[in-house]
């Protein structure tokens, strides 16, 4: 079985670059915080508030979906999507660690 980049790493390492990954577009934040103040949203409510195509809203969806920060639910022809409250703290603290190691740097 072949070896990919990712196989080098710590499995925390790992995951904390995929949150990263996942929170790199504005359009992925913005999706976030929406969600945030409503609680919950079908797909075509996250569509009225940001200025992107019905189909690039999904896949920004999809993507914030795979790394486990959003959640959704199939409702007839339409997708509830709200924060995963667990991915949501795994990320947090993640990060979080990431940063705090990075600020006692020395030089």
């Amino acid at each position: 079985m072949a070896q990919t980049k990712a196989d080098l790493f710590q499995e925390d390492e790992v995951l904390c670059a995929s949150y990263a990954k996942a929170l790199s577009h504005p359009a992925r934040v913005a999706i976030l915080k929406v969600l945030a103040q409503r609680k919950s949203c079908v797909c075509g409510d996250i569509v009225d508030e940001l200025p992107l195509a019905q189909a690039t809203v999904s896949q920004h969806l999809k993507e914030l979906k795979e790394v486990g920060l959003i959640q959704g639910t199939i409702d007839g022809p339409s997708v509830c999507y709200c924060i995963n409250p667990e991915g949501l703290k795994k990320a947090q603290t993640l990060l979080q660690s990431l940063f705090q190691t990075a600020a006692t740097c020395c030089c």
